[in-house]
């Protein structure tokens, strides 16, 4: 990741229908990792749209929950990418039951992997 795990929180948040994750500076005034925050998240947007979760795979491993069936269902998920003062959020919606599932999985295994720099 291009910006520094010991200066920014993690929060993956399961909603009614997907997912909600947000990358947020620790001290919000730092624009550096704003930035590098808001600019990881917009490629990782462009990437998922397309069913490419080769970021996620490379660092927590294919095995992942939820990942390969993000992979492949991935026209059925609707990525919204929005910025927030101390960093940036991917809204992840979807209709389908086992895609939601997937989400939820996915984001629960990340808020696990990502430990001291992740909240639930």
């Amino acid at each position: 990741m291009p910006f520094d795990l010991d200066r920014t929180t993690h929060r993956f948040t399961p909603t009614a229908d997907g997912l909600l994750e947000e990358v947020v500076a620790d001290a919000p005034e730092d624009a550096e990792q704003v930035r590098l925050i808001r600019e990881h998240l917009t490629h990782e947007a462009e990437r998922f749209r397309k069913g490419e979760y080769d970021d996620p795979a490379a660092i927590h491993g294919t095995a992942m929950p939820g990942l390969r069936q993000l992979a492949t269902g991935a026209e059925h998920v609707d990525i919204t990418y929005s910025e927030r003062p101390d960093g940036a959020a991917l809204r992840f919606r979807t209709a389908d039951a086992t895609l939601m599932d997937a989400l939820h999985r996915w984001g629960a295994a990340q808020t696990s992997d990502h430990g001291e720099h992740a909240e639930h």
